[in-house]
């Protein structure tokens, strides 16, 4: 599992960082060890639980458009099938609160997604979206503010935001019943 965001203080808790955001939540609730600098990141794994397979969690600490540095070598060490990866990220194209999953599709201009495609050799990875809305206008200095800005909506929101990207997540990785 790869959080999207971008390093430092500057862009904690901003649109850009919500993928971070989630991966540091779904760490925490599944009680996985301390993150340790691996892979040019923050890396952590473990079992979500008893007896479930081991679930690596990946936040990249180089900038969002070059995620791919830190992802691919994680993925050759790990060996790790693109299909089983899952990259949770922000997306602008969906409103603020919507969280949806895919596999695969089109990158919509998200220059992270962009480089974990060149570098993990393919775009067939799964994705949790997660809506951070779009702002007013498609002047690529308005949008770069929006990502890169601190939520405006309410922290509680921000928070169930959070929440539902890391539900979203969880189900995403529930075995199948063939698989039980």
């Amino acid at each position: 599992m790869v959080g999207l965001g971008n390093p430092g203080e500057r862009y904690a808790r901003t649109r850009h960082n919500v993928g971070f955001e989630v991966a540091t939540r779904l760490a925490e609730r599944w009680q996985l060890p301390k993150v340790k600098k691996r892979y040019a990141g923050l890396y952590t794994d473990g079992r979500i639980s008893p007896g479930a397979p081991r679930v690596a969690v990946l936040m990249p600490q180089t900038f969002m458009n070059e995620a791919g540095r830190s992802a691919g070598p994680a993925r050759g060490a790990l060996g790790v099938a693109l299909d089983r990866m899952v990259v949770i990220h922000d997306e602008i194209d969906l409103p603020f609160g919507d969280v949806r999953t895919r596999l695969g599709g089109g990158l919509a201009g998200h220059n992270g997604l962009k480089s974990l495609k060149r570098e993990l050799g393919g775009a067939d990875f799964h994705r949790i979206r997660v809506g951070v809305g779009r702002p007013g206008s498609t002047d690529p200095e308005i949008v770069s503010a929006h990502v890169l800005g601190r939520f405006a909506e309410p922290r509680e929101q921000v928070a169930a935001l959070v929440e539902d990207a890391a539900a979203a997540t969880e189900l995403l990785l529930a075995p199948a019943p063939s698989e039980l």
